[in-house]
């Protein structure tokens, strides 16, 4: 494994990240700790959790990646930090009438702190929460409309116009999306969800369906991270506040060893991806589809770890 000889202070050079990276890949393979896949989910039931990439966008525009950077996979959860910022550059700070800033300490699908908070979620990343960031996005527009607005709102992050909702998978949450039906006619009845349950179930469904690859998802991360040349789609302090939620809420109830393991704010999905960003330095990508018991991508997860205590990137200096 490389080590930190192309460090100097927190600056990396690009050839020892590349190596790093490369021998990182041979590593996880070695290993062959993979995690189980999100079964519950038809369509990513049959991905062999067998897999990984990485890639890293750095401040100057430098990529590096390795393993399988160019394969796409189903973003699911990522999706979200998107989505979030569409919501935020629509109706500013109001949206926090709707949903809360705290770490749910909960599954992502608990239906208990919903319960118990009358109807207003926690956070924006656990699923009540993006269904009501969801909702506010399709409020006034079509199902279609809205999920234009995101992709398009991808689309100009990552600078790529090649990418696009995978149907077979969003069909396969629809078949399968009980706990977020239970979820929306929970808000619904508290008067949190404007527009009829359906609506807002299926366009977060398709949301959820969005296909990326590593490198696609890294170049996206940019505006969030901040880095020179990023699409001005995000103001600062907004960039500054959907990172702390990152660190905070972006893998659920592991957030906070996440946090404490990693330094740097990231965002899971179930397919198995994983957003990181370390501000003014870098935009991450990683992505390996098998879960540890919390629904995290158990190999992105140890990479993440790998990579920060090689660089020695951390939002706590």
């Amino acid at each position: 494994m490389a080590g930190v000889a192309g460090k100097q202070g927190n600056h990396v050079t690009p050839q020892a990240l590349q190596e790093f990276l490369t021998a990182l890949n041979e590593e996880i393979h070695e290993r062959a700790d993979w995690g189980e896949v999100a079964d519950y989910i038809p369509e990513l039931a049959d991905v062999d959790p067998a897999q990984f990439g990485i890639a890293v966008v750095l401040a100057h525009g430098t990529v590096c990646s390795a393993g399988a950077a160019s394969k796409g996979f189903s973003i699911q959860s990522v999706s979200k930090v998107f989505s979030l910022g569409c919501v935020l550059g629509r109706i500013g700070e109001q949206i926090w009438t709707r949903v809360g800033r705290e770490p749910s300490g909960s599954r992502f699908d608990s239906i208990l702190l919903l319960e118990l908070e009358k109807g207003r979620p926690r956070n924006p990343f656990i699923n009540a929460g993006a269904l009501v960031v969801t909702d506010e996005l399709l409020t006034g527009r079509t199902p279609r409309d809205a999920l234009s607005e995101i992709i398009g709102y991808i689309r100009a992050a990552a600078g790529d116009d090649d990418i696009h909702i995978d149907k077979a998978v969003a069909q396969s949450e629809e078949k399968t999306g009980d706990r977020n039906r239970a979820l929306a006619n929970y808000l619904k009845s508290y008067g949190n969800l404007k527009n009829p349950a359906d609506y807002t179930l299926g366009t977060y469904f398709h949301q959820c369906a969005i296909e990326m690859n590593c490198l696609q998802l890294a170049n996206a991360g940019r505006c969030i991270a901040g880095l020179p040349g990023a699409p001005m789609l995000l103001s600062e302090t907004r960039a500054r506040r959907i990172t702390a939620l990152m660190l905070t809420c972006g893998h659920y109830d592991e957030s906070g060893d996440f946090a404490f393991r990693v330094g740097l704010a990231g965002k899971s999905g179930v397919g198995g991806g994983l957003l990181m960003v370390a501000p003014d330095r870098a935009s991450i990508a990683i992505w390996s589809p098998g879960l540890n018991e919390t629904g995290n991508s158990r190999a992105a997860n140890y990479a993440a770890e790998r990579l920060a205590q090689f660089t020695g990137w951390s939002i706590f200096g």
